[in-house]
């Protein structure tokens, strides 16, 4: 039940195992989702108990990428559900993780307030001031993957992306969802396909 032996834990698992393709979801983009979560915590007075399960959620809801790049979040749960239980965590609290993390999975389908701030944490940096440089860092990832094969077909999919993706909390549809929206715009007006 410690978070901050998880954390120790997860990081140098991630420090040690991640592929250094992997420019986006690398430990830094775990770290920040954790920062993003716990200032959703300290905003919304989230309660002990469901601010540790959220803590836990986004220390470990990408840790299935050391193995797999499709479908890394099932990864994530089948390691979840395989350290967490001596950690002290109950069946109880790997169903809410479990949710937490099935959520993240696009298109977000988020049932809960956990769920909620975990989808709008994994992509709060789409409508922030570093949305540019993290965006690269998702393009260079999808280059080394294959997902994409060109600057083209990546704005492509932004495009179709960011679209389809709306925020959830509250706070992300007033302080998030604007600057997303300007974003879609400017990679509309770069292509002139507005």
């Amino acid at each position: 039940m410690n978070i901050r032996k998880l954390k120790k834990h997860v990081t140098g698992k991630l420090r040690a195992e991640l592929s250094p393709k992997l420019s986006y979801h690398g430990l830094h983009h775990t770290l920040d989702v954790q920062r993003v979560c716990d200032q959703y915590i300290r905003r919304l007075k989230i309660a002990q108990r469901d601010a540790w399960l959220l803590r836990t959620a986004s220390l470990i809801h990408d840790i299935g990428i050391i193995w797999t790049y499709s479908g890394h979040e099932e990864a994530s749960l089948q390691y979840a559900e395989s350290l967490l239980p001596a950690m002290g965590y109950s069946k109880e609290d790997l169903r809410a993780i479990r949710g937490m993390i099935l959520a993240t999975q696009i298109p977000q389908q988020p049932a809960t307030l956990l769920e909620e701030i975990l989808c709008d944490a994994d992509l709060d940096y789409l409508g922030r001031a570093d949305v540019l440089p993290i965006s690269q860092s998702l393009y260079r990832e999808f280059l080394a993957y294959d997902v994409v094969h060109d600057e083209e077909s990546w704005d492509r999919l932004q495009v179709n992306f960011l679209n389809l993706h709306h925020y959830h909390t509250d706070f992300a549809l007033k302080h998030r969802a604007p600057r997303k929206e300007a974003y879609l715009r400017s990679i509309l007006k770069k292509w002139n396909w507005a």
